[in-house]
């Protein structure tokens, strides 16, 4: 099933204003008092968070590849590891986080290292399942700069298996997505090496 993303018609302030009244009834629902002292701002703090943690639908991560492309004779792979991310489940809207590593095998051009950690946080700031970043991240990357290859591992902690369900602590969970080359064994192989 294909995701779309359809922009929104509301604005910053009238978003913030429905979330809060969401929020509100949230606090009700779970029998808060949404009076007293420690409550009292937290309908207008969740709003604005959550807002700030889904700021990537706000931004075109193919685009901001495609803003520093430089033409480059250099055919071996380029890797940026250890990219710290953090992200909400789209299944109960909890934390996921850890560590992404990239790679790619320019064909003729490059991208502005910048711009991988920044295509990381773009599509970490929506609603996300870890397998669909992974494949995110590395279709943006073969898509702005057409690479012989492009690989994408995400190692990451999940907080809705650490704080709800079956309560397992320290469990990682790991997602591989790649293209062209990296088909290849020995390629992948060079890439997992260097991880």
């Amino acid at each position: 099933m294909k995701r779309e993303h359809y922009p929104h018609t509301m604005n910053k302030e009238e978003k913030i204003e429905s979330l809060k009244s969401t929020c509100r009834k949230q606090l009700e629902i779970i029998g808060e008092d949404i009076q007293r002292e420690g409550l009292q701002k937290t309908p207008d703090r969740v709003a604005k968070a959550f807002i700030e943690l889904t700021r990537g639908y706000e931004e075109d991560p193919v685009a901001t590849l495609k803003s520093a492309i430089f033409n480059e004779d250099y055919n071996q792979m380029v890797l940026v590891k250890g990219i710290e991310f953090y992200s909400l489940c789209e299944h109960h809207i909890l934390p996921f986080f850890g560590k992404v590593h990239v790679a790619y095998i320019p064909n003729g051009t490059i991208v502005g290292l910048s711009k991988i950690p920044r295509v990381v946080d773009i599509f970490s700031h929506r609603l996300q399942v870890q397998e669909h970043l992974t494949k995110q991240i590395c279709d943006s990357i073969q898509q702005a700069l057409n690479p012989l290859g492009a690989i994408v591992v995400i190692e990451a902690q999940h907080l809705c298996m650490q704080m709800r369900g079956i309560e397992k602590q320290g469990a990682t969970t790991t997602t591989i997505y790649y293209t062209g080359v990296f088909e290849q064994n020995e390629k992948r192989q060079e890439f997992l090496d260097l991880i």
